[in-house]
């Protein structure tokens, strides 16, 4: 910003700081809403990003600790609590490895399979709403400059 005019870094030190208190309330909102949207289910917004990862086909075997929290970008502190949570409700569990007999892996029961299932529609009514005056292209490119945001703080 050294060769802008004054007038300009200004408005650009706003405009950054408008975006990212904006982020802030966003996922503010993520979690408020998302647990409102998902109460019935007695399922936390945190407790729905594991699900997710772990219904994934990639995940089908599970997933360690460590692969979990660098998939989901969560500390692996913040990580074992909802675990454990999900753990004691039946919808996760802890099995050794097949290729490691050492490792230890998380996935879905039967029952979280189902969970899983019936949260979809909710789900996906919440993101259609959430969403709602962003069009294919428009969520395309929003992925893209979330993904390049993401990448440069990752690099900081």
């Amino acid at each position: 910003m050294k060769d802008l005019t004054p007038e300009k870094t200004l408005a650009i030190v706003e405009i950054n700081n408008r975006l990212f208190f904006r982020f802030f309330q966003t996922a503010n909102t993520l979690h408020t809403k998302g647990t409102q949207a998902l109460s019935e289910f007695g399922v936390t917004t945190q407790q729905w990003s594991v699900l997710g990862a772990l219904s994934r086909p990639q995940a089908a075997e599970g997933m360690t600790v460590g692969e979990l929290s660098r998939y989901l970008l969560v500390s692996r502190q913040n990580l074992f609590g909802i675990l454990n949570r999900l753990e004691r409700q039946g919808y996760v569990e802890r099995v050794t490895g097949e290729e490691d007999r050492r490792s230890r892996k998380v996935r879905l029961t039967a029952k979280g399979e189902k969970l899983w299932a019936d949260l979809a529609e909710p789900i996906h009514d919440f993101y259609d709403k959430a969403l709602k005056g962003l069009s294919f292209d428009d969520r395309i490119t929003f992925i893209h400059y979330l993904n390049v945001l993401h990448n440069n703080m990752a690099k900081l």
